[in-house]
């Protein structure tokens, strides 16, 4: 095979000439010649001192008989054909949101808004204004004829806090852009109802400091005393709060517990055992009270009758450090340094280029026979639409959809405390990612934007795109007969993006392999929400400082995967592995007629009422959709498997008001629906606070429907069990606390579609005895080597805010960064 023109340019072009390809035997004198000189060049390192290893890196590697080496080709990414040169599922831009902004706000439309920015919430204020995506039939029809005819219209979806009423109420708006012919009704079809007002989220990040500068204020001196800190919408303040959720269990009302913590680096970690039950109902903040004070087990139903315990001396105090120290809970790096540690690490380098494509402007992206559309929205993030392999699509949607976090404890907070991510908006949360740390150096980023009441946010390095060696091979095996005996090298394309809510970071991975296998990994990191220790709280997490613990809790994340194997009609296929005793009669009498064994037992999945699923035990089994219509050249139905991942966990307590309905589906580990419009996702931005009568009930969705040859929808979870330990702080590790799901082919091709690749060595059995192997690696040089181009220094930038206008705001303050990034998980008193 002709080797490829690799895309490097040589520093020197006389130093370059041209060489003709080694036959066999020259490949074979060159790897004795390559092993001697490298095992004398390796017992030269080994046995240096560790620091004359750095001159052989920064000295050696310059001296004047070194080689001259080419220049390698820079990371610099090549351009994408997408199928469409419209992406159906892009983010509305800054300016199409301001568009939406001023047409709504225009009289004409009866909306009496007032702009979020110094609001009150009986007013009427715009809290989202999003992409609407398209009907299905309507993408899939451009997908596959792209003209400009038959392109969706492009409509937005639009939140309202309605304080007059009070209500949230969420309208279609379209066509865009804007003209005579735009049009605004209520999303009915999918929000069956107005989303009561105490369900609501935050528009600004003012509305809880200024909360708290109303309530705590007749608390002030109390926390001076008993914990010697101050709690006084002043600059010094040395105590902040955060709050539990859900706020409401069907919207009557609106409350939270918040509990006390050091302000201090990594807050979370710092609780000091102090805690209120608040009630928010409703748009008057005048009517807002506490409605209980705990403290040391001592449950006060007002802040009076607490002060008067105090100042009476019946308050039974409990121990509190004031000067412990605190430290401990910020990254910077402590204890010896290890050996070598001193040294940059490997990183990875594309000596040939990169070998993946983007178009940016349609943020679609294709590597070795993969192709898809990206997408990204404020509720969950990143999303893929339109995934190929080979040219053939197999998922028209795949997007996160939920991620609880649900906690116990033995105090009023953590036992209160069941999260839903989706309320703060994970895709909201997405800040830069750090080159090189986050993401390898040559990485590709690729920015989004989110919009809110307040204006919009441009992240630039939003998502990562990577190709990486995964370190194995995909296949191998060592023979002898011809033909046998080699080697496929393992590459996979990550696709990655971070989104820190609050205190918990959860890095969302989306990793494709040569084999048309596609891996979605979630792994966290960040601080726990530390609880305060003492010891009845033994059986509900791990002690890891003097007063500090961390909580048991749930993390389980919803998935939302269209299949479209060869086609929209499929059937989902549960497959059992099951023990059976046959008689066989060609056995002989020494071991006996009878053979036990395994029985693989496969079953079509009918209807909605046997599709809720859960691993069987000891993972006999799975499940998997195919189409039933559409074979391979083995006569099996196409399909791809669904194979769990590390921890495919579902949730343990169910029953739980505080979880009642607004998560059925995090009871089990995979469900199977017919797709419907009216059904897009299996939670929302409400449902946190509306335990009880959630907007979206996941149980509805499954009411008896066929499920053989239909438009199908696979709906599958992860998570995991956090049991805290001391090695969680002061953060969890994305190495032990990861999850995830794998989707491969299922006799989708006729044999396994990696052993195209030239990135691949087979050998062959030497003639004569003692002879080294000759073999064949199809033209690919991996030792193609050249000087990489340094990596750019390390920056980083705030994010680009835009207001409702359009117009680029000027940088906030680092406190009014954070105010916003950790909502309820950090609230600082405002007077």
């Amino acid at each position: 095979m002709t080797a490829p023109a690799y895309a490097y340019e040589p520093l020197k072009q006389e130093d370059a000439p041209a060489q003709p390809a080694p036959s066999s035997a020259r490949r074979r004198l060159g790897a004795f010649a390559a092993l001697f000189l490298g095992t004398i060049a390796f017992s030269a390192i080994v046995f240096r001192p560790a620091a004359q290893i750095e001159d052989l890196i920064f000295h050696d590697a310059a001296a004047e008989d070194a080689p001259t080496l080419a220049q390698c080709a820079a990371p610099v990414v090549s351009a994408a054909k997408p199928p469409a040169p419209i992406n159906p599922w892009a983010s509305l831009t800054v300016d199409e949101t301001s568009d939406v902004q001023r047409w709504l706000e225009a009289p004409e439309r009866g909306l009496n808004l007032t702009r979020a920015q110094g609001s009150v919430m009986s007013d009427n204020v715009i809290f989202l204004i999003e992409r609407h995506y398209p009907a299905k039939v309507d993408a899939l029809a451009y997908l596959d004829n792209p003209v400009p005819e038959l392109e969706p219209a492009k409509y937005a979806r639009v939140s309202i806090h309605e304080g007059t009423i009070p209500a949230v109420k969420v309208y279609l708006v379209g066509p865009l852009p804007t003209s005579e012919e735009t049009t605004m009704r209520e999303l009915t079809e999918i929000y069956h109802r107005d989303i009561p007002f105490n369900a609501r989220s935050y528009i600004t990040g003012d509305e809880l400091p200024q909360m708290l500068g109303k309530v705590i204020p007749p608390l002030a001196d109390a926390m001076q005393e008993l914990f010697n800190g101050s709690a006084r919408g002043l600059p010094n303040d040395t105590f902040v709060a955060s709050g539990s959720a859900p706020f409401s269990y069907d919207g009557e009302f609106r409350r939270m517990w918040i509990s006390w913590r050091r302000n201090a680096p990594g807050p979370w970690l710092h609780p000091i055992g102090f805690w209120q039950y608040v009630d928010m109902s409703g748009t008057d903040p005048e009517e807002w009270k506490i409605l209980k004070v705990v403290y040391n087990k001592q449950v006060f139903d007002s802040v009076d009758d607490f002060n008067a315990a105090l100042k009476d001396g019946t308050l039974v105090r409990s121990h509190h450090d004031s000067n412990a120290d605190v430290s401990w809970a910020t990254r910077k790096p402590s204890g010896p340094v290890r050996d070598l540690e001193h040294l940059p690490g490997p990183r990875s380098v594309s000596f040939a280029g990169l070998r993946f494509r983007i178009d940016r402007k349609t943020q679609f992206v294709s590597w070795m026979g993969w192709s898809m559309y990206l997408g990204f929205d404020r509720d969950m993030g990143l999303n893929f639409w339109d995934i190929r392999i080979k040219g053939e699509r197999i998922i028209y949607e795949l997007s996160p959809q939920e991620a609880i976090a649900q906690y116990s404890g033995n105090d009023p907070l953590q036992a209160s405390t069941a999260w839903l991510d989706r309320h703060f908006g994970m895709g909201k949360s997405v800040r830069d990612m750090l080159p090189g740390y986050d993401c390898p150096h040559e990485a590709v980023f690729l920015p989004a934007t989110t919009h809110s009441g307040l204006g919009s946010v441009r992240v630039e390095r939003a998502i990562c795109i990577f190709e990486q060696d995964s370190g194995k091979p995909i296949t191998r095996h060592t023979g002898y007969l011809a033909g046998e005996f080699g080697a496929v090298k393992g590459y996979t394309l990550t696709i990655r993006s971070i989104s820190t809510v609050g205190n918990y970071d959860y890095l969302f991975d989306y990793l494709f392999h040569l084999d048309g296998t596609m891996e979605v990994k979630l792994s966290a990191s960040g601080y726990l929400q530390g609880g305060f220790w003492e010891p009845s709280q033994n059986g509900y997490g791990g002690r890891i400082r003097d007063s500090s613990m961390g909580n048991l809790h749930d993390h389980i994340i919803n998935y939302k995967v269209d299949f479209d194997i060869a086609g929209v009609k499929n059937t989902p296929v549960n497959t059992t592995i099951s023990q059976e005793v046959v008689h066989q009669p060609w056995f002989s009498d020494d071991w006996g007629a009878d053979v036990t064994q395994g029985l693989i037992t496969k079953t079509f999945i009918k209807n909605e009422d046997e599709a809720l699923l859960k691993w069987p035990a000891n993972f006999q089994g799975g499940f998997s959709v195919v189409n039933q219509a559409e074979k391979n050249r083995w006569d099996m139905p196409r399909g791809y498997a669904v194979h769990p991942g590390m921890s495919p966990i579902h949730n343990t307590v169910v029953g739980s008001r505080r979880m009642l309905k607004n998560a059925n589906w995090a009871r089990y580990n995979m469900a199977f629906s017919r797709r419907k419009e009216s059904e897009p996702s299996s939670s929302n931005a409400w449902n946190m606070n509306l335990p009880g009568a959630p907007v979206v009930d996941f149980h509805d969705f499954f009411d008896g429907e066929s499920l053989e040859q239909e438009d199908v929808v696979a709906w599958i979870n992860v998570g995991m069990h956090h049991l805290p330990q001391a090695e969680d702080s002061p953060n969890t590790k994305t190495n032990i606390a990861t999850t995830g799901f794998i989707l491969t082919p299922l006799n989708f091709f006729d044999s396994d579609i990696s052993m195209e690749m030239s990135n691949a060595i087979v050998l062959t059995a030497p003639l004569n005895p003692g002879d080294p192997f000759t073999f064949d690696n199809y033209g690919v040089d991996l030792g193609l080597t050249c000087v990489p181009a340094a990596p750019a220094p390390f920056e980083y930038t705030p994010f680009k805010s835009f207001d409702v206008e359009g117009k680029q705001m000027p940088y906030g303050s680092m406190e009014d960064v954070r105010k916003d990034a950790e909502g309820y998980h950090r609230i600082r008193i405002e007077l």
